[in-house]
């Protein structure tokens, strides 16, 4: 029987193959570990990560947070549009308001 992870890192192969970010838009990934929450936005013709972000917490109201914590970070380095990667996982609750919290703080998924 597959476990949770293995299953997870298939999607997350299915997703990165049809997604890329490049300099004009790069690509925001979201990562949850047990502890908290992380955003990065990467370029990736450059393979190189622009900015990152990490908060402690796993609730709705810490990945609203984060994202327009991102958003303002973004901004502020002249990034207005990105692609969002949500890494294999499920697109609600945490990672849903990652996304609505970038949107909120002005970038365009």
């Amino acid at each position: 029987m597959k476990q949770s992870f293995d299953l997870r890192q298939k999607r997350k192969a299915r997703i990165r193959a049809k997604i890329t970010g490049s300099a004009s838009r790069p690509r925001l990934s979201v990562f949850r570990s047990n502890t908290a929450v992380s955003a990065q936005i990467i370029d990736d013709a450059k393979g190189i990560t622009l900015i990152t972000k990490r908060m402690s917490g796993k609730t709705k109201i810490v990945g609203k947070a984060l994202g327009i914590e991102i958003a303002k970070l973004a901004l502020a380095k002249g990034i207005k549009s990105v692609v969002f990667d949500r890494s294999g996982y499920r697109f609600h609750g945490t990672v849903k308001e990652i996304a609505d919290g970038a949107r909120e703080g002005g970038l365009i998924i």
